[in-house]
């Protein structure tokens, strides 16, 4: 039976605490190997990484829709220099942007925000190849002026 007294309630927990260990031995059921894992980014290097929340616009709806929040990285490749942008969600690292960044590609700012800025690019997140406009939002106005200021000079 529970007592009310605080120190009693201690010893009948402790008490019951060392009668529930049953020394039972588990062993795993399958035996895995260890995998090394590659993320596709081992040949380039970051030149820039940064928090950020990326939304694309429903034409339909004609609103914004996020489409993930996390780490934006600018990815130049070793060997032939070209220049991704790629954004992976925080939490399940999946990928919700990854497309080149192309001369023909124009960074502006976003007209209602000035942590935000915007631009076209082909997207096949749907299963189909198509222009999409997209908007990343960064917490502070330095890290858009960052991304704003480095996409033209690549």
């Amino acid at each position: 039976m529970a007592s009310s007294d605080p120190e009693r309630r201690e010893d009948e927990d402790a008490a019951a605490a060392e009668d529930e260990d049953t020394g039972a031995q588990v062993a795993p059921i399958v035996k895995l190997e260890e995998v090394a894992v590659t993320t596709g980014e081992e040949d380039e290097d970051a030149i820039l990484d940064l928090k950020a929340k990326l939304y694309r616009f429903d034409k339909e709806g004609n609103q914004w829709k996020e489409r993930g929040a996390g780490n934006v990285k600018l990815l130049k490749h070793k060997e032939s220099g070209k220049v991704r942008l790629v954004m992976r969600q925080s939490k399940t690292l999946k990928i919700c942007a990854n497309h080149l960044v192309l001369p023909t590609m124009s960074v502006q700012e976003h007209a209602g925000n000035d942590k935000s800025c915007v631009w076209h690019a082909t997207d096949f997140a749907d299963g189909e190849l198509k222009d999409e406009l997209f908007c990343i939002r960064f917490a502070s106005v330095e890290s858009e002026y960052n991304l704003f200021v480095m996409v033209p000079s690549l």
